[in-house]
């Protein structure tokens, strides 16, 4: 841990914030470069709430896990409680731009004086743990949880909507007890850390759901994670609510501009449109309207969609430019996701039958299924422009190209995400389209390049670091 008084005196309070900060251990920046250790508990993050005066039980609290589309489920849970009337803490992960994105009150990230004085709040009981507790001190990803707890406290939050980082048992959030909890689409990721198969995976995930909480659950391509969800729900007491089962959607219409879903509970019919384009959407928008009914049943089916039509989440098959060509940035970082990319884009992109394909740009982390991504991807795509992004986790790109290479995919190179965006959209035919995918990390830096947005850096972050990572 950084020793506070290294900071230099210049720096502004939000500097000197994420000094500290980044000076915690980063698990999210070494996952997949060493041996995962084992977390047995979460003793370390219950000392730290405790210690903070365990904000996080005065509130109520919506809690989301899953391995794709839990960020999306979170933003519409908080803007649909916006719409309500309610002040709402978000916490997510990871961050495309800042780390003051992860920590948002009523939709809006915090300021650079309300993180820097999140971190003033919470920094004392870290140099206490780092200097008299058996657990030691926190990591960047406790330290950023207990900010979130405290919202209530610092900014008068009415309710938390937490999303898991990583899993769900021994995720710190999980500290928190939750009014509703909500699991979105699992499938095959982190498996070093969480297991090798979905259903071991689902097992870490459903660790959220406790003692008679009412719980959503969104389809699930596998029957036994599904099965795992039920078992849990049962083990704990806890009612479960299953979309595509107790609650139907459909997509009425679709653009480049948003898509209008129609969606039925036991209790009431919902209409509503929203600027998120995939049916991967359209179930994450049934998720969190069955959530918000077990919620808050009086929130009327006006707020709700008055809620969903403003609801953004970047970098999530987000249209860049409609074209010719379109440019698309996505998220998307296993076969499954990826399969469910070269579905929209195919649903959702005007790509005239004579077009020549789709060029995308890609880069991943050394932790995720390379030759999965691309064997979904060699469907679509008549070329990949790899890059490596900054990020100390990026795999080589010459290992990338090989796989796609080995896939039947023509394969060029660019030294970064920008060069690489402009490779590409200068491949790409008028009819066709440019997808930038395969890690968020990629997707943030050409959005920066496309969007002229200037970037926080981290150089203690940016080399590979030798260790072990852990869950955050």
């Amino acid at each position: 841990m950084n020793d506070s008084s290294a900071i230099p005196p210049a720096s502004s309070a939000y500097e000197s914030a994420l000094h500290r900060l980044v000076g915690l251990a980063d698990y999210e920046r070494v996952a997949g470069i060493g041996t995962p250790l084992v977390k047995e508990d979460l003793s370390r993050m219950r000392e730290l709430a405790h210690r903070i005066g365990d904000p996080q039980r005065e509130v109520a609290v919506i809690h989301v896990a899953g391995t794709k589309g839990k960020g999306s489920t979170a933003a519409m849970i908080s803007n649909i409680l916006v719409a309500a009337g309610h002040r709402v803490g978000l916490f997510t992960s990871p961050h495309l731009h800042t780390f003051r994105e992860r920590l948002r009150v009523d939709g809006e990230s915090l300021s650079k004086v309300q993180f820097a004085n999140a971190v003033e709040r919470v920094w004392p009981h870290v140099e206490a743990m780092a200097a008299d507790s058996v657990e030691g001190a926190p990591t960047t990803f406790e330290l950023l949880t207990a900010m979130a707890f405290d919202l209530p406290v610092s900014e008068g939050v009415d309710v938390l909507v937490l999303e898991v980082g990583m899993g769900g048992r021994l995720d710190s959030t999980n500290v928190a007890d939750a009014t509703v909890d909500v699991i979105t689409s699992i499938s095959l990721d982190h498996t070093a850390i969480l297991g090798g198969t979905v259903e071991l995976i689902a097992g870490e995930k459903v660790g959220i759901i406790k003692a008679a909480t009412p719980t959503v659950v969104a389809p699930q391509a596998s029957l036994g994670a599904l099965e795992v969800i039920r078992q849990r729900a049962r083990a704990m007491d806890a009612p479960l609510v299953e979309i595509g089962n107790d609650v139907s959607f459909d997509v009425l219409d679709h653009d480049l501009t948003g898509q209008t879903v129609d969606v039925e509970t036991a209790r009431r019919h919902y209409g509503v449109r929203f600027p998120l384009l995939g049916r991967h959407q359209a179930e994450n928008a049934a998720a969190a309207i069955a959530a918000i009914e077990l919620f808050d049943a009086s929130i009327s089916p006006g707020l709700i969609a008055q809620g969903m039509l403003n609801v953004h989440w970047d970098g999530r098959f987000q249209v860049l430019d409609g074209g010719p060509p379109a440019l698309v940035v996505d998220g998307a970082h296993n076969p499954q996701s990826m399969g469910v990319l070269c579905e929209a884009v195919r649903d959702y992109l005007p790509l005239s039958d004579t077009a020549s394909g789709t060029v995308v740009v890609f880069g991943c982390s050394g932790d995720k299924d390379l030759p999965g991504m691309a064997e979904q991807l060699a469907t679509l795509v008549t070329h990949v422009v790899v890059c490596t992004s900054r990020h100390p986790r990026a795999v080589a790109a010459d290992r990338v190209a090989s796989v796609f290479e080995a896939a039947g995919v023509p394969t060029s190179y660019s030294p970064n995400v920008a060069d690489a965006l402009s490779v590409a959209r200068a491949i790409a035919a008028p009819d066709g389209a440019v997808v930038v995918t395969g890690s968020l990390f990629v997707v943030a830096e050409a959005l920066e390049a496309w969007q002229g947005i200037e970037p926080e850096r981290y150089p203690e972050l940016e080399r590979p670091r030798s260790g072990q990572a852990e869950p955050v």
